[in-house]
């Protein structure tokens, strides 16, 4: 319990907002990986959910907006490299 409690005290508070927001970025384009996969090798026939992928894009989209307001330039390349990839996997999907 006490190795818990040093490990919060002391190594939480290092961890950034701004780390956490980059972190959130990556797991909200890796939200659709699995299911995208497993559609293009045929595993799967079931596409995501459209509210699912609509919400997950509209939250990028903002976190996009703000990291250009605030000229954060590793989440514009971050967001922007996702929006990329996942364009490409809609497109292999879409034109299959």
């Amino acid at each position: 319990m006490s190795t818990i409690r040093n490990f919060v005290e002391l190594r939480l508070n290092k961890i950034s907002s701004d780390a956490l927001g980059w972190l959130a970025g990556i797991v909200l384009h890796c939200a659709t990986v699995p299911s995208m996969l497993a559609l293009l090798t045929g595993l799967s026939s079931q596409t995501p959910n459209l509210d699912i992928v609509l919400f997950m894009w509209t939250g990028l989209v903002l976190m996009f907006g703000r990291a250009i307001v605030l000229k954060d330039t590793l989440n514009i390349i971050t967001i922007g490299l996702g929006f990329i990839v996942q364009a490409v996997m809609l497109a292999l999907v879409t034109f299959r």
